[in-house]
């Protein structure tokens, strides 16, 4: 008869919200070589600064997406765009994403804002902005509404994964599974959302990893590294970050520690390259670069408040493409990413 801690490991297993272990970690064959992927959060306009909206729906910048498609193929890349319901339910940008899918060089997935999506049976609060606080029924219905939606606007069953803010927990890996999704890409390693009712991922890390109830779930954690000469003793100071964020800040200011995530949002270039070079030295061999689709016109996110801004961020990405292709970093869409990580099982 199991014991009731061997019965809670079982419960446990798979689950997103718990730190993988190395057991779990995907093994990509050696001719995978090394890849990285960009994803894009496609997803409505609204101002950062404010609570979430039911209401705040725009799409306009969806029409500038193609200029940023066409910079990515420039250097042979297939971005995921991540869509929500707004985006997808919106005949105008639903239209950009089909033509983006047409072209054979991009691919599409889900990204759930459970604000914006029906089912609407929740208060707009920002304790359940993170979708994992929902009872789990709602979860599912509002799972199920935009992945059926998307399916029916491009004609292809999204496989890939992220919760709006990041809010995984208990049942994700499950619906996803139940859903048909091969792949979660919501973890963000060394960040903490718990201040208002998000997940912390303060312990965990960038390790591509098996999860779900039957262990099929690929998760694909964006990309974050610590830079600086106490780097070696970032990933143990952020668990405790909240007890501690003075002293973090400081070391921060003083170059010594940063944490550094692979986007072109208020993270500079030089600090990316850094962490490229800690993440490749660490020996990882998959890389996540991630934005909010906002962010390809001025005026939408704190980011790209305007054209000089604008510039900046396209000047941003050719340096660190270039940067991954000196390192031998090749581009890869997210199917190649799934078929490597399903070869390795043999």
């Amino acid at each position: 008869m199991a014991s009731k801690k061997q019965e809670t490991r079982k419960r446990n297993l798979g689950r997103l919200d718990h730190v993988a272990r190395k057991a779990d970690r995907v093994a990509f064959p050696a001719e995978f070589g090394r890849r990285y992927v960009i994803y894009v959060d496609t997803e409505e306009e609204f101002d950062w600064t404010q609570p979430q909206r039911r209401d705040a729906t725009g799409t306009s910048h969806m029409r500038y997406l193609p200029e940023f498609q066409k910079m990515a193929e420039s250097h042979g890349a297939s971005p995921c765009y991540l869509v929500d319901w707004p985006i997808i339910d919106t005949p105008s940008s639903a239209e950009v994403i089909n033509q983006l899918l047409a072209g054979g060089h991009s691919s599409v997935g889900t990204q759930l804002h459970p604000w914006v999506n029906p089912p609407f049976e929740e208060e707009v609060n920002a304790h359940n902005s993170y979708v994992c606080n929902l009872p789990v029924e709602l979860q599912r219905a509002k799972l199920h509404a935009l992945t059926d939606r998307i399916e029916q606007v491009t004609g292809k069953r999204p496989e890939v994964y992220r919760a709006g803010r990041y809010g995984i927990g208990q049942h994700t890996a499950e619906l996803l599974v139940e859903a048909g999704y091969k792949v979660d890409t919501s973890i963000r390693p060394y960040f903490d959302y718990s201040a208002d009712g998000g997940p912390s991922f303060l312990k965990h890390n960038p390790w591509p990893s098996w999860a779900g109830p039957d262990g099929s779930l690929i998760e694909l954690p964006l990309s974050v590294a610590y830079v600086g000469r106490m780097r070696g003793v970032g990933a143990a100071l952020s668990r405790y970050s909240s007890k501690k964020a003075v002293a973090i800040s400081a070391l921060s200011r003083s170059g010594l520690l940063s944490r550094v995530a692979l986007t072109p949002e208020d993270m500079p270039e030089a600090e990316v390259r850094q962490a490229i070079d800690a993440l490749l030295a660490d020996g990882q061999v998959y890389l996540s670069i991630s934005f909010h689709s906002p962010s390809v016109a001025p005026g939408h996110t704190p980011y790209v408040r305007n054209s000089a801004e604008l510039s900046l961020f396209y000047d941003w990405w050719d340096i660190v493409l270039n940067h991954l292709h000196r390192h031998g970093v090749k581009p890869a869409s997210v199917e190649d990413v799934i078929a490597a990580a399903w070869a390795s099982r043999g």
